[in-house]
């Protein structure tokens, strides 16, 4: 639903945000904000901050989003599965595919595919059902989905020690002079736009450590493979970034111009070691690197065809005694 509405000589100087409350009386004051800082609330054509004192003859755009399904529901949607058992699911997500449903993104995603191949899956949140971490839409690999409650606890258990071991594939811009190193770099909201996380040194930024190891190079680019420490939105892209080497085709944190045909970022959740939540069998799954960012390492000039085969090959032999 969008409104516009108009500032009155009465109210100038309010706040933005105590203006449309006024305005609205139906909506609290923190939901407002919260739509303020979503970029839903727009000054002319311009977002502004909850803060921003308004004038008489601006025109301000409220556009209140739809409230999301309060329970994901099941659709036939073609699933990668990786290995599966009566506790846990293992898959392969595509790049392209949301997580979990959410403001615009009410159906077709991973939790909806998901429930339509175990309906009987309705542990944790009804939004969410079975979801211990997650994905950026546009990053691809291996995800691990809780059947039962008791998995559901023992692998947040694993996540919030830090011992289960994540590894991502990424093709970054520039030839990383290092062979391996560690960002150890916080993070927060980017203050000056609310969808982007920021390296930060503000009261509210929370500690953020990646690792990386250079797998293959080209004169402009590197393979790089990376295990954070930490878990924290966009971390691996900001970092990077940070780096002076952003992840190639990420729009949000490096270079505007997409680059070696692909249509997305080259991040790949390559790889996930862990405990069997419920027999603690040490576990190891691997996600075949897809068909899209093979090709751009083929555009790129990396040859990493040999390490890739190697690492595979190691997975699938942990793999077996499981």
């Amino acid at each position: 639903m969008t409104e516009l509405l108009q500032v009155e000589i009465q109210d100038q100087g309010m706040r933005l945000d105590k203006f449309l409350t006024a305005q609205r009386p139906a909506l609290s004051r923190a939901f407002v904000q919260t739509l303020i800082a979503d970029g839903h609330v727009h000054v002319g054509e311009t977002t502004r901050k909850a803060s921003y004192a308004v004038k008489q003859g601006d025109r301000i755009t409220l556009d209140i989003p739809r409230a999301a399904p309060t329970a994901a529901r099941p659709e036939t949607i073609p699933l990668d599965i990786l290995y599966e058992d009566d506790a846990l699911l293992v898959v392969n997500k595509p790049a392209g595919m949301v997580v979990h449903p959410a403001a615009g993104h009410a159906s077709g995603t991973l939790v909806n595919a998901v429930l339509g191949h175990a309906p009987e899956i309705v542990t944790g949140n009804a939004e969410r059902p079975g979801i211990v971490h997650r994905l950026d839409r546009d990053t691809s690999g291996v995800m691990l989905i809780a059947k039962t409650d008791a998995a559901l606890h023992a692998l947040q258990k694993q996540f919030a020690a830090r011992t289960i071991h994540k590894t991502y594939l990424a093709l970054v811009h520039g030839a990383v002079p290092t062979p391996q190193g560690k960002i150890d770099a916080p993070l927060a909201r980017d203050a000056r736009a609310r969808k982007k996380m920021a390296v930060a040194t503000t009261p509210h930024a929370r500690q953020a450590v990646t690792v990386f190891h250079v797998l293959a190079h080209s004169e402009k680019y590197s393979l790089l493979s990376i295990e954070p420490e930490t878990g924290r939105t966009h971390q691996i892209r900001v970092h990077l970034a940070f780096l002076k080497h952003p992840v190639v085709g990420d729009e949000m944190y490096g270079k505007r111009k997409n680059e070696l045909g692909l249509e997305r970022q080259f991040l790949h959740a390559w790889r996930i070691q862990f405990e069997h939540p419920l027999s603690h069998t040490p576990m190891t799954f691997e996600a075949a690197l897809p068909p899209d960012l093979r090709a751009a390492l083929a555009r790129a000039g990396v040859d990493a065809d040999r390490i890739l085969m190697y690492k595979n090959s190691d997975a699938d032999e942990k793999s077996t005694n499981r």
